[in-house]
Order: structure tokens, then C-alpha cells, then sequence
């Protein structure tokens, strides 16, 4: 389960701070449960699944995480520029307590990302299509209880996201998600629950088909 409290998030531009992208968003997501998150561009979609998987900070309220929650697959940011990609999977993996199989576990990781010579080499030298093979590579050597996905089929070229899509089918199989899609058929088809954001606000729905159907309303309006 995870609890959202009294939620706010907004940044900072160059003309100072911006608008509220989230507002006193409160939700209780449950165990078990795959949820999609649905609204406009710029509705607050990837944010919120920032602040849910702990890589970015609200500016007020709290995030309560009651089970292993994953980063967000199909984003490139998170890792550390000046380490190399296997320094960054070896930090990750000592941190999920995966030390006994370090060296399997870091094969693995750059085998499915496909980086070959470059997992030994800066990360601030990669593309953003090498930093999201390599972050979904890295989510797949843990198992998580809620896997949290950002348009998983932004991430490589048109034979990596084959690949990834297969690997993603079956871990959907065995764990929970909240995912970001545009596409309304991935998100019936890997999705139980919906949440709708709107002007700031987040509306829970029990089925995504009701989430679907609130949110073309409000294209039509």
C-alpha cells in the first residue's frame, strides 16, 4: 500500500516559482493493485511518479510507501554522472542487499541493457536511450512489490523495446504497477484502477474504464 498526504508540488523557473503542478493530492493506493495515472500533458503525471518513487521531493505533504516500490522505468535521470554504469548498478545492488550475487547480477544488467564496453564508462557520456536501457535493466534484477513505469516504449530503439516489452509482461504477471501511458489500450490491458489528474487535483477510480471515459469527457468540455 502506499499513502499520499496532503500533496504539493511545484518548480522553480527563471521567472521565480511556477505554478502548482500537484495540490493537496490525497490518495491511498492499494496492495495488489495495478493503477494507470491518466490526464492532460503537463497534468502532473510523471511528477507525481516521481514523487512516489522517491526521486524527487514535494514541497509539502508526504509520500508513505508500505512495500518495495521501484524507480520509474522509462526515465533516463537518477544516476550518477560521474560514476560509471556498472559503478551505478553495484551502488544500487548494495543497497538492495544483492552483494552475495554481485557479479551474476551485474552481468545480467549489462547484458539486457546492451551497453557493452560503454558499462564501463561515465555515465554523463551516455545518451538518454543508454541511461533508460540501463535503469530498466537494473529494475529487472530486483524484485519489487509495485513497479512504476513512465512510457515504457520511449525506452531504445525499436529492437530494445521488443525486448522490453516481453521482460515487462512478465513482471506485470507478478507484481503491482502504477504506469504512465497515452496509450488507453496498454493501459486497459496492464491496468485494474485508475487515478485521473486534473488542474492539480487526482480522482480515484476502481476501474480504469470509468478513469478512461472521465478523462475524454474533459477533452470534449
Amino acid at each position: 500500500m502506499i499513502e499520499i498526504i496532503d500533496l504539493h508540488k511545484r518548480y522553480r523557473t527563471d521567472h521565480g516559482l511556477g505554478r502548482w503542478v500537484l495540490t493537496g493530492i490525497n490518495l491511498t493506493i492499494p496492495a495488489n493493485r495495478s493503477v494507470g495515472l491518466i490526464g492532460r500533458n503537463g497534468a502532473g503525471k510523471s511528477t507525481l511518479l516521481r514523487l512516489i518513487g522517491g526521486i524527487d521531493s514535494p514541497d509539502h505533504g508526504r509520500v508513505i510507501r508500505h512495500c518495495r516500490t521501484s524507480w520509474p522505468l522509462g526515465l533516463a535521470g537518477g544516476l550518477q554522472g560521474s560514476l560509471t554504469g556498472r559503478q551505478n548498478a553495484r551502488f544500487v545492488c548494495r543497497l538492495h542487499g544483492l552483494d552475495a550475487r554481485m557479479h551474476e547480477t551485474l552481468e545480467f544488467i549489462n547484458d539486457f541493457a546492451e551497453l557493452g564496453e560503454a558499462f564501463d564508462e561515465p555515465i554523463k557520456t551516455y545518451s538518454s536511450g543508454m541511461q533508460a536501457r540501463l535503469k530498466f535493466a537494473m529494475s529487472l534484477a530486483f524484485d519489487f512489490d509495485i513497479y512504476l513505469v513512465d512510457e515504457l516504449t520511449s525506452v531504445g530503439d525499436a529492437a530494445f523495446r521488443r525486448k522490453a516489452n516481453q521482460a515487462f509482461k512478465q513482471l506485470a504477471g507478478r507484481s503491482s504497477l502504477i504506469m504512465v501511458a497515452h496509450s488507453e489500450s496498454t493501459l486497459r490491458q496492464f491496468c485494474e484502477s485508475g487515478i485521473w489528474l486534473d488542474q492539480g487535483k487526482a480522482y480515484w477510480f476502481d476501474d480504469i474504464n470509468d478513469a478512461l471515459a472521465q478523462y475524454n469527457h474533459s477533452l470534449s468540455l
